[in-house]
């Protein structure tokens, strides 16, 4: 949102800043209100550019007190956006997203209504933690991200968040594979078969379906259910043929003597029609 500024628009910031600490020796700012909301705005962009970049919390007050001294005002409404991407700049995901919903229900056909529902995704997405941790910022951040596609398909931001939230749908893809593994290891093929199931019914877009098949292959091997092992290697090999976990199941079901081909009437057989049919890929 905050844009690069022209050589003159530099200047007047320099000129802005010497006007604000020019009182009792410039070692004390005078106060704010005896200031017009245009010079204590121009003041926070100076700040977030070029004064202290790294301590955004400088902007996030002058952009505030815009907000507070001259409520109605056009500069306030600029300010919102700025202090909602000052705050997430800061890493104040929090409040970044309590201020960008202000903006939203206070200004909703604004041009920069897109920007704000962005900066409300993103306040949830770049706080999704390791695989390890919860996900629940994870669904949170899916769901914000596909506001932004679904309300402002044509915005600049549109793509953006569809990139995003592909990394994200893949992350929840990712969470279900790293409980299944811990399962399959422990030995608990019925609870790994599970989650592996997850990935293939509810994320077969992600990058982690090859390899949630081949681990079903391993599973349904270690339960002696063949039917089921091979009808996994099957799918494996219609549509990643060429991936080493294919390459795995298919040595694996060969030392028992099978071959990857769908068997028996399961939900992995049902998969497996839908993938002859195109409908599932």
């Amino acid at each position: 949102m905050a844009r690069g500024k022209t050589a003159a628009q530099l200047v007047g910031g320099l000129v802005l800043v010497a006007a604000l600490t020019a009182c009792g020796g410039g070692t004390k700012e005078p106060p704010l209100d005896s200031f017009t909301a245009e010079e204590i705005y121009k003041r926070g962009e100076y700040e977030l550019e070029v004064g202290n970049p790294r301590k955004p919390e400088t902007a996030i007050r002058y952009f505030s007190e815009v907000e507070r001294l001259y409520p109605y005002s056009e500069w306030a409404k600029r300010a919102l956006i700025m202090q909602a991407f000052s705050q997430h700049k800061a890493k104040q995901y929090e409040e970044a997203r309590g201020t960008a919903q202000r903006f939203i229900d206070t200004y909703p056909g604004d041009e920069d209504a897109a920007y704000a529902k962005y900066l409300l995704a993103l306040s949830y997405y770049d706080q999704i933690d390791e695989v390890g941790r919860d996900q629940g910022l994870t669904f949170q951040a899916l769901q914000a991200l596909r506001a932004v596609i679904e309300e402002y398909p044509e915005s600049e931001y549109a793509r953006s968040a569809m990139l995003k939230f592909d990394l994200a749908f893949d992350h929840l893809a990712a969470k279900e594979m790293e409980i299944g593994r811990y399962y399959l290891k422990q030995g608990h093929y019925t609870a790994a078969i599970n989650r592996f199931r997850v990935v293939v019914e509810d994320f077969q877009t992600t990058t982690h379906t090859p390899e949630a098949l081949h681990r079903l292959v391993e599973s349904y091997l270690a339960l002696g259910l063949t039917d089921e092992a091979q009808t996994a290697g099957a799918i494996l090999g219609h549509n990643f043929q060429g991936s080493q976990f294919y390459a795995d199941s298919f040595a694996l079901l060969k030392g028992r003597g099978l071959a990857p081909e769908a068997k028996g009437d399961n939900w992995l057989s049902k998969v497996y029609r839908q993938v002859i049919r195109g409908a599932w890929l």
